[in-house]
């Protein structure tokens, strides 16, 4: 059967110009999609949230993320229905999971991941809500996909869509493990692009090359020929350095925790709901927190003004990982920030209070590497490669970096503190520890 995929049976097809992908190519129907307001709310929405305070070009948004994803998606099944995916694929099943790369990051909070740890539904669920229900259902309908079955795709929950409370069929199965995996589109244009906005080289990939190594697998989406093993070095390898000096810049940190701190005060007291944040964008955000009254959001006013609280302290989990696990707890950082004020007052003899302190540690991520490398009979990490899972593992815990910062109208007080690093651990562990017991 020949796999058609939006545009391949159109007479006529609209080009969106990009900086990455030069020209995405959609038909009318799917490009009626990106006009509705669900979509048009990403173009309101920052791809990095702060970041942009600290690399200026990085103000590109999650609409052209998502315009992005689309592409390399539809660069992905072309390649793959060429390789004999098409024996499996189904028309609608391909513009089905079209239209889930497209409309993938729909549920996507503002202020890029600040908001992951709160009380609040994923972004895949509330995507998926978006997706079965008007005006978006007609329209996916009309260009020739299913969006019961885009919403399964994007939310593997299952709780809405047509595989709700069921197995998800093959093809379902097989689009899922392309649109999250080692090689998926997201992460080909997140890395491109974000690169590119911020001026940095380190996301930059092949693409062409990529693909040309894939090949497609009923059940494990797609696998990969051992002379592509490179391309997957490159791309673990530059995801890293994303982090490290985009992603999870220290002042980019701090940015975010200084959101989150504000958000999870506002959630805790029931000065904000978890319904009035789902629909909101950058501006809207802020908007909502002035309209409160409550101590935390002077933070949401320093970051506008690119007042971020200064670090006095930094430590890598290995300290205590015990502790730091802990610590990876909105709650128990909240607590301890209200012990660490009472401890800077009786230090410096200024009055802190927890609206000064700040402790932020970044979550555990997953540097996905379960590709299957279909000449070698093994998965990546066994392959060979030097990624093995023990590096790999290296990679994502040397990232993590727990820091305490604070208002910086008080930090010179607290610098001057003598033996300042040896009373921050022994302060936090001993604060843990009490609070075990």
């Amino acid at each position: 059967m020949p796999c058609f995929v939006p545009g391949d049976e159109s007479i006529r097809l609209f080009a969106v110009r990009d900086p990455v992908w030069k020209h995405i190519r959609l038909t009318q129907e799917f490009l009626d999609i990106t006009r509705t307001e669900p979509f048009m709310r990403l173009y309101r929405i920052r791809q990095l949230g702060p970041t942009e305070y600290v690399y200026p070009g990085a103000t590109h948004t999650r609409a052209s993320h998502s315009f992005g994803v689309y592409a390399a998606a539809r660069k992905l099944l072309e390649t793959l229905c060429e390789q004999g995916a098409s024996e499996w694929i189904t028309p609608k099943g391909a513009r089905s999971f079209l239209a889930a790369a497209l409309l993938h990051d729909l549920g996507h909070f503002p202020f890029t991941h600040s908001l992951k740890e709160l009380p609040l539904e994923d972004h895949e669920t509330l995507t998926a809500k978006l997706v079965v229900c008007e005006p978006l259902r007609t329209l996916i309908a009309q260009a020739g996909a299913d969006p019961d079955m885009s919403a399964s795709i994007i939310d593997l929950s299952g709780a809405y869509g047509s595989q709700a409370a069921s197995v998800p069929d093959q093809e379902t199965v097989f689009f899922r493990n392309l649109l999250s995996g080692v090689l998926d589109p997201d992460k080909l244009d997140y890395l491109n692009r974000d690169a590119y906005f911020c001026g940095v080289p380190y996301g930059i990939q092949d693409i062409d090359f990529i693909l040309s190594q894939v090949h497609p697998d009923p059940e494990k989406g797609i696998v990969l020929d051992s002379r592509g093993i490179l391309s997957v070095e490159n791309i673990l390898f530059s995801k890293y350095l994303m982090y490290r000096s985009v992603y999870w810049h220290r002042q980019v940190r701090i940015a975010t925790a200084m959101m989150k701190k504000t958000l999870h005060a506002a959630l805790s007291a029931s000065i904000i709901s978890p319904e009035e944040l789902y629909p909101l964008d950058d501006t809207s955000l802020y908007s909502l927190i002035d309209s409160r009254s409550f101590p935390e959001q002077v933070l949401a006013r320093d970051i506008r003004m690119r007042s971020f609280y200064r670090v006095v302290g930094e430590f890598r989990p290995g300290f205590d990982e015990l502790a730091a696990t802990e610590l990876e707890h909105l709650a128990v950082r909240t607590e301890i920030e209200n012990r660490l004020a009472e401890a800077f007052t009786l230090w410096t003899g200024v009055r802190f209070t927890a609206v000064d302190v700040l402790l932020d540690i970044p979550e555990r991520i997953s540097f996905e590497s379960d590709l299957y490398i279909s000449d070698e009979k093994r998965i990546f990490t066994a392959s060979s490669t030097v990624f093995s899972e023990s590096v790999i593992s290296r990679f994502t815990e040397s990232l993590r970096i727990l820091r305490v910062a604070v208002n910086p109208q008080k930090a010179d007080a607290l610098e001057r503190t003598a033996d300042l690093p040896e009373k921050l651990a022994k302060c936090i562990g001993l604060y843990y520890t009490e609070m075990q017991d």
